[in-house]
């Protein structure tokens, strides 16, 4: 029985060492064979993706291209605005310290004003106790009159100079 085994692991031997290099060539006929129809199929039916992702890489290209000009554009056009912007806040600083000059001027002049009335009207009282210390040596009835009517003249001087001041 040793003779028989023996001669039967041979013959397995043989038939499995050219199986391995059968199904080596049936597989390469099979890769060749589906190339070769993918190459057919595409020369026929004249889709190559190769020249589709050419169209498809140029017109990314043309849209980054027009994205850009708009980007640019939009880019001056806020440097525009800016400017604008810029001329105009300097425009109020202007008008804002010509309005602080002219408050400052008129805060001055109410100065001045308030000090010419403060002494107008300490000008009046001394006018009016000069009036009263020598009003008493005339009669009653007269001074009455008298402090009716000089008033109103000391009413005017004061109205005159206003006028003038």
């Amino acid at each position: 029985m040793t003779p028989i085994a023996r001669a039967a692991k041979p013959i397995s031997l043989v038939r499995s060492g050219t199986q391995p290099i059968t199904l080596a060539a049936a597989t390469l006929l099979i890769v060749l064979a589906g190339v070769a129809s993918i190459a057919l199929w595409r020369t026929y039916t004249g889709n190559a993706p190769e020249l589709d992702r050419v169209v498809a890489a140029r017109v990314l290209q043309a849209r980054t291209a027009q994205a850009s000009e708009q980007l640019v554009e939009k880019t001056k056009g806020l440097e525009a605005t800016q400017q604008e912007s810029i001329d105009q806040l300097q425009v109020v600083q202007d008008q804002l310290s010509t309005v602080r000059r002219l408050l400052a001027s008129q805060q001055a002049d109410t100065k001045r004003l308030s000090e010419q009335v403060s002494t107008l009207t300490e000008a009046i009282d001394g006018l009016r106790q000069s009036f009263a210390s020598a009003q008493p040596s005339e009669p009653a009835a007269a001074p009455s009159r008298k402090r009716s009517g000089r008033p109103r003249a000391v009413v005017i001087k004061v109205k005159r100079a206003k006028s003038h001041g």
